[in-house]
This record gives structure tokens, C-alpha cells and sequence, in this order.
């Protein structure tokens, strides 16, 4: 709050405010002239939300999937935004596939269990390489860690961003057998950009990720995903690399944000005639990965833009 407080005071040195902290801002911020616009990056199923966009309806908020916004329709929506990757992060490598892979983070909602059954029923090894948050220790302790059984199911750990090219393409496929309205699987989109395909079950935002039949299977229920498996083979790899690089790059996702950043400064009554360009203020945007994409364009126009409390200065010659 200490640090909110402190962008208040200055917030008639920008002309436009970009949050990533939920709803924190929303009441502060409603009460100054500067425009904002906050990124939801959570779930909005819980019932606090409920109050909270009935009580604050005409906040602009940017959405990561439209999946994310049906708890909350009534929410000041401007524009759904997916998250994108650098284009060269992730690549394919050449690696021949031998096992399913699970990636990111061992949870409840995650469904790592289902993972190991379909594997298992499939007749192949499952690779998995994620985290144990603190919150979730117990659950892994009581009821995943007696399921690990090598060399039919090994657990990595988390890796590195340097690391996932080489796990992500060595896979037949990345199984995603989520067990909650996911907002947004980055997960997918980092198996898009190595070529590998993805068996996901249709919860959350699955279904604006996962094309069906091309870049994998979106499936009901674990039996299904076993099914799919067979039609894996079906599927190009070069097809999967190729709609991540047209659909889910960070320029792709820098370039609307943007667009959202001036659409907003046009809006602003009175226009400000002492600048020359919009200056932003963007904490973060999600995994920082648009960043630099949207600082070479605001260098190149002149901005004068903040990230994570960072300021670049850049004026018009």
C-alpha cells in the first residue's frame, strides 16, 4: 500500500498508469485524474470478487483469456490480452520425443495424479519438472510423492527457462490435466513454441489456447486423454511451432497493450499539450516477457516508460 501511495502523489507525471496488482489500486486510483488500467492475472470465481466489481463496475481492466472473465461479466472489461513468450526463448530442438512430459507447478488444482494415471494406462514414462510451492508441501508429501515410481515416473523438479527447449521437445506430448478454471496456461504456449503437442482437459482458458486437432487435444476427462494419445501422430510439430510464433509471441502481446495505452490517452479529457508522447507506468507485465519489446517502441516514439518501478528516459530531439 506504502508503495501505491507513493505512484499516487506522482501520478500527474504520467499520462496513463498500468497495474498488475489485482484490485488494490482500484479505490485509490478512482479518485485522480490519471487514466489506469489494471491486468487481472488470477482466478475471479471467489466471492470477494463478486463485491468488489459490483462496488468498482467501470474500472478499465484487461483480461489474460475471456475464460477469466465469466465469473465477473459485468466487470469494466476493455480488451482480453493472452500472455506471450520472446520468440527465440523456446525452440525446438532436435530431439527425439520418448515421454510425456508435466511442467511447472505440483498443486491440487494442477492434477499431477491424473497425469501419472494417464500416463501410466498408456504404457508411457512421464517426465515431470515443477515446483513444490510451501503452501503445497503437504499435499505432495501425503499425496504425490508415494506415486513417483522411476523410471515410469520421474520427477525433475523445477527447471530453467534454459532447460525446458531440450525437456518440452523430448516429449510425445505435454499433458495438462488441470482441475480448476485456469486463467491462463503459460504452460501451453511453452510447449507451442518447442513444436510438442498438448493433451489438456477443457477447463479455463483451454479452449482459446489449445487448437483442437492442431496444436492438440482438448479433452473432458482422463479416459479421453488416453484416446488422444494415439491420434498424436496425426499432429505436425512444425504446424504446433509455427501458430505459437503467429499467435502467442511477446511482440504479438507488446503491440496490444499498446494499442490499449493509446486507445486510453485518446480518451483523456483534457489532453495534456506539455508532452509528446504517452509515458507509462507498467509494474510488470506477466513474466516481464513484453517488456522489452514495448521499451524499444516507446524509445523509438520517445515515451518516457517505467517497469518495476525503473524509469527510462527518452525525449524527442
Amino acid at each position: 500500500m506504502a508503495v501505491l501511495e507513493q505512484v499516487r502523489q506522482r501520478a500527474h507525471d504520467y499520462d496513463l498508469l498500468h497495474f498488475h496488482l489485482d484490485y488494490y489500486p482500484f479505490s485509490l486510483f478512482s479518485r485522480q485524474s490519471t487514466p489506469f488500467v489494471t491486468t487481472l492475472h488470477g482466478r475471479l470465481d471467489l466471492p470477494e470478487h463478486q463485491v468488489v466489481f459490483a462496488t468498482f463496475p467501470s474500472i478499465p481492466v484487461i483480461s489474460i483469456s475471456d475464460a477469466q472473465r465469466r465469473p465477473v461479466s459485468r466487470a469494466g472489461w476493455i480488451r482480453t490480452i493472452h500472455h506471450g513468450l520472446p520468440e527465440r526463448l523456446l525452440t525446438p530442438q532436435p530431439i527425439t520425443p520418448t515421454y510425456f512430459a508435466f511442467l511447472g507447478r505440483i498443486s491440487p488444482e494442477k492434477a499431477v495424479d491424473q497425469a501419472i494415471w494417464i500416463a501410466k494406462r498408456s504404457g508411457i514414462p512421464l517426465k515431470i519438472a515443477a515446483k513444490v510451492d510451501a503452501v503445497d508441501r503437504d499435499y505432495f508429501e501425503s499425496e504425490i510423492r508415494k506415486l513417483l515410481a522411476p523410471p515410469d515416473v520421474e520427477y525433475i523438479g523445477e527447471i530453467s527457462d534454459g532447460e525446458k527447449s531440450s525437456f518440452l521437445s523430448g516429449a510425445i506430448a505435454l499433458l495438462a490435466p488441470i482441475a480448476w478454471p485456469e486463467p491462463f496456461g503459460l504452460v501451453l504456449i511453452e510447449a507451442m513454441a518447442c513444436g510438442t503437442p498438448v493433451i489438456a482437459f477443457n477447463r479455463g482458458s483451454v479452449p482459446e489456447i489449445v487448437e483442437d486437432g492442431l496444436t492438440g487435444f482438448i479433452v473432458e476427462r482422463k479416459e479421453e486423454a488416453i484416446a488422444a494419445t494415439d491420434q498424436l501422430s496425426w499432429l505436425s510439430r512444425g504446424a504446433i511451432r509455427r501458430r505459437f510464433e503467429e499467435r502467442f509471441t511477446a511482440r504479438r502481446m507488446a503491440r496490444e497493450y499498446l494499442a490499449v495505452y493509446r486507445s486510453l490517452i485518446d480518451k483523456r479529457r483534457p489532453r495534456r499539450s506539455t508532452h509528446h508522447a504517452g509515458e507509462f507506468l507498467a509494474p510488470s507485465i506477466a513474466g516481464a516477457f513484453a517488456e522489452k519489446a514495448a521499451l524499444k517502441k516507446s524509445r523509438r516514439s520517445g515515451t518516457k516508460v517505467a517497469f518495476n518501478g525503473e524509469v527510462t528516459r527518452q525525449r524527442n530531439q
